[in-house]
């Protein structure tokens, strides 16, 4: 039974450095830490790009996706009555008048 149980405790000894290894992405290392470096964790940073805003003119077509902002009350805006098959969109801090079939558009107001 005694050799059992020593046998045990030295195989446990040589067992605990193998686990105290450092990882390979240094993690969980027992590597100290220098002040000139960050974390590994802190080395890539996700920056988002910023919002394209479109030069809109008339002849172009507005996406499908754009033109959910319908503007019903356009008495209110001060905008005109847009005509048979025609919708005012707001669309980038701009109204568009365009034609609801083809999303062309048939006059732009800029808001201020």
């Amino acid at each position: 039974m005694k050799r059992i149980v020593l046998a045990l405790a030295a195989v446990s000894m040589l067992a605990a450095p193998v686990a105290a290894q450092a990882h390979p992405s240094g993690y969980g290392s027992q590597v100290e830490y220098r002040h000139d470096r960050k974390p590994p964790h802190y080395k890539h940073h996700h920056y988002k790009p910023a919002p394209k805003h479109h030069h809109w003119s008339k002849g172009k077509r507005v996406p499908a996706w754009q033109r959910k902002h319908v503007v019903r009350d356009y008495h209110r805006h001060g905008l005109k009555r847009p005509g048979r098959g025609q919708e005012w969109v707001r669309v980038d801090n701009s109204y568009l008048l365009i034609n609801m079939a083809s999303g062309i558009i048939a006059g732009i107001i800029a808001v201020r």
